[in-house]
C-alpha cells in the first residue's frame, strides 16, 4: 500500500540486541497526509532500511508500507512498517503541468465557449399567485 505526505516529526533511533543475539534498529517517523483533512500516521523503518531511507522533517514522500499486528498479554498492537520511501520535490507537487502545443500537422484544439457566446436564458415568471387556488401546499 502507498501513502503520500510530509514528514512532520522524526523520533529517536531505537536499537538493541534480540534474545538470539542479533543487533536490531528501528527509526520512527510521523507523516501528515496532504489531503483536505490531513491525518497523522506514525510508521517505522526496521533493520537496514533505517539507514537506507534517511528522511528529515519537511520531506514530502510517497511511502510504501505494510501493516502488521501482534498480540502480547491479551492486547493487540499494530505497526505500520515502511519498506520504501520516494522523496518528491515539494515545488513540483504544487506546480501544474503546462499543456503542450499541438504537434505539426495536428489540428488545434477547439476554442471553449465563453459567456458572451452562451445561449440566452429564458425569462423567469416571478408572479406570485395571491388567490391560493394554484397553491398545492398542505398548509
Amino acid at each position: 500500500m502507498d501513502i503520500k505526505g510530509k514528514i512532520i516529526q522524526k523520533l529517536e533511533l531505537q536499537s538493541g540486541t534480540s534474545k538470539a543475539g542479533n543487533a536490531w534498529k528501528k527509526q520512527e517517523y510521523v507523516l501528515e497526509t496532504l489531503d483536505s483533512y490531513p491525518r497523522k500516521v506514525k510508521f517505522d523503518f526496521f533493520g537496514d532500511r533505517a539507514d537506507q531511507y534517511p528522511l528529515e522533517v519537511g520531506d514530502v514522500i510517497t511511502l510504501s508500507y505494510d501493516i502488521e499486528s501482534r498480540e502480547f498479554n491479551g492486547r493487540w498492537y499494530t505497526d505500520i512498517r515502511g519498506f520504501k520511501a520516494m522523496k518528491e520535490d515539494p515545488n513540483m507537487a504544487a506546480a501544474a503541468p503546462a499543456p503542450y502545443p499541438p504537434a505539426a500537422g495536428e489540428p488545434a484544439p477547439a476554442p471553449t465557449p465563453d459567456a458572451s457566446m452562451a445561449a440566452p436564458t429564458p425569462p423567469v415568471d416571478n408572479t406570485f399567485d395571491q388567490g391560493g387556488m394554484g397553491d398545492d401546499l398542505p398548509f
